[in-house]
């Protein structure tokens, strides 16, 4: 492939108007080898200026690299300018903006850049005193009365990327037409470096207001448990101990290896306690010290996943498992008439069933927490099974790995001061509603423009069967397809953060007699769905 004029002049104009030095040269050094018939360096400049980062499930992600699709301080100045203008057309000029970061490459610098070009546009900028996780952030919009939030952080995508996290005066993520606003008034701002910036952003002093709430969390009395937990080198470390031991559960214990904040994530491939292996060492030390609880976060720590002694050993919950174990634990604890959960067309459908034994309300939303924080009045719980939990939607309009550990210790110690366990309680959620498993399948591109072909390709030709069973298809949104039939349903559609299509799967098999031959059949048909799903796919 040979540059094109058109791309040669849209890299030097790109250039031209960066005002940062390092990206400038980066992106000259490329362009002059393109330039000089590298074919590889012309496919790199290609991919650098091939359009811009676009506002997805959780705002703009993307690698850290010089060029407009890529995430640079030139990007953020431009990004910033647009929120900028959105929160002036929406009647906000001169508001409160929060504006908080994680540990990752090139957090710091696009944060005070954040900060720079909202203070020049005449808004009272207050800025977290270090790397934080996400909820402190989405907490400060609402404990502040803030008009917006700006958090820097790529959660657990691959340690090359970073991203930009936008809430609304509500404390929830944005969504339409707030989010096409924003793209609008980005593609319309004038070059980065022509974007006014200035100083004068007030640090945040402390973030004990936060902690402070969420010792107020737990609703029973127990505290003997023994507890490990990984930050996955990410920044929750230090917060999640600060709040469990507010919330009386001291003797916690951080997987040494993965405490401290790292960019690099040297001990995990991908830094998602999804991923398999990623929570190896946490389980590693919670057999060790005999815990009776492991706790992983994600790096920025909006997402918490658990883990327990299974027969023996010890295996992480699948998000599903815990999302029904808080929201039937907080169910038992509040008023059910008035009360609502929620989750997302992606997770187990296991929550409906325990939400109407309670006689509580349920309401299913299209994936995503800018989605489920907006179910409706009463919400006092929602999950997602990415790992995504929301324990005092009151407060954090956004998933919260932190108070959700809190709250996971608060169940398993109840439950431990019983002689009971969580999987205990999973076993009787199933004997009353049937067995209920879930599992996912991915498929990973190199270009995030890949993934919607092959969703489309299954909608336009659905299977008239799976696992045995027919199956009709039933879509809620135009990129995801959903094929349910008697006890199984398939879930189909792009990931919003990550170049994937994913594929969540579910099979419901009743338990007319002993559980396990009840689960056994259900895995089995599990396994056979999986392998019809990955030929599909």
């Amino acid at each position: 492939m040979s540059l094109s004029s058109e791309l040669r002049d849209r890299a030097f104009r790109w250039i031209a108007d960066d005002p940062d030095t390092a990206t400038r040269t980066e992106l000259q050094q490329i362009t002059a080898r393109a330039m000089g018939g590298d074919p590889a360096a012309v496919d790199e400049l290609t991919d650098r200026m091939n359009g811009t980062l676009t506002f997805g499930t959780a705002g703009l992600r993307g690698p850290v690299r010089a060029g407009s699709n890529g995430m640079n301080r030139a990007v953020v100045v431009r990004a910033t300018h647009g929120v900028a203008e959105w929160l002036r057309f929406t009647g906000h000029a001169g508001g409160t903006v929060i504006v908080g970061r994680d540990a990752r490459h090139g957090s710091a610098e696009f944060a005070k850049a954040a900060a720079e070009v909202l203070t020049a546009a005449g808004f009272v900028v207050r800025t977290m005193p270090g790397p934080l996780p996400t909820p402190v952030t989405a907490f400060h919009v609402r404990a502040l009365d803030a008009v917006a939030g700006i958090q820097i952080t790529a959660s657990h995508n691959p340690p090359a990327d970073n991203g930009y996290k936008v809430y609304a005066a509500d404390g929830a993520q944005i969504v339409p037409p707030d989010d096409g606003l924003i793209e609008t008034a980005i593609r319309a701002a004038p070059p980065a470096l022509s974007v006014p910036v200035a100083p004068g952003a007030l640090p945040l002093d402390v973030v004990s207001d936060y902690v402070t709430r969420i010792a107020t969390l737990p609703r029973g009395t127990a505290r003997d448990l023994r507890v490990v937990l990984t930050p996955m080198h990410g920044v929750g470390g230090e917060t999640a101990l600060e709040a469990l031991r507010a919330a009386g559960f001291t003797d916690v214990r951080l997987v040494p290896e993965q405490a401290e904040p790292d960019p690099g994530f040297p001990t995990v491939a991908f830094p998602n306690p999804e991923e398999p292996g990623a929570a190896d060492l946490l389980l590693a030390l919670a057999a060790e010290v005999d815990a009776d609880l492991a706790i992983a976060l994600d790096p920025d720590a909006d997402r918490c996943a658990v883990g327990v002694r299974d027969s023996g050993g010890w295996r992480m919950l699948r998000g599903d498992e815990t999302g029904v174990l808080l929201g039937n634990h907080i169910l038992s604890t509040v008023d059910k008439v008035n009360s609502l959960v929620a989750s997302t067309v992606v997770s187990s459908s296991l929550l409906s069933l325990v939400a109407a034994a309670h006689g509580a309300r349920h309401v299913e939303t299209l994936t995503g927490f800018k989605w489920l924080m907006r179910a409706g009045e009463g919400l006092v719980f929602a999950y997602e099974e990415a790992l995504g939990l929301s324990v005092d939607p009151d407060f954090v309009r956004d998933k919260d790995g932190i108070s959700a550990a809190v709250l996971a210790c608060d169940l398993a110690a109840t439950l431990k001061a019983a002689g009971r366990t969580l999987l205990d309680v999973l076993d009787e959620l199933s004997v009353a509603h049937g067995v209920h498993l879930t599992d996912q399948v991915s498929l990973r591109f190199d270009d995030a423009s890949a993934a919607a072909p092959v969703v489309a390709r299954l909608r336009s030709a659905p299977p008239a069967t799976l696992a045995g069973v027919a199956v009709t298809q039933d879509n809620p949104a135009p990129d995801i397809v959903r094929l349910r039939g008697e006890g199984v349903r398939v879930v189909v559609r792009p990931s919003g953060t990550e170049p994937k299509v994913k594929a969540y799967l579910e099979v419901v098999t009743p338990v007319t007699g002993d559980l396990a031959p009840a689960r056994a059949e259900a895995q089995t048909r599990l396994s056979a769905l999986r392998d019809e799903v990955l030929a599909l796919l």
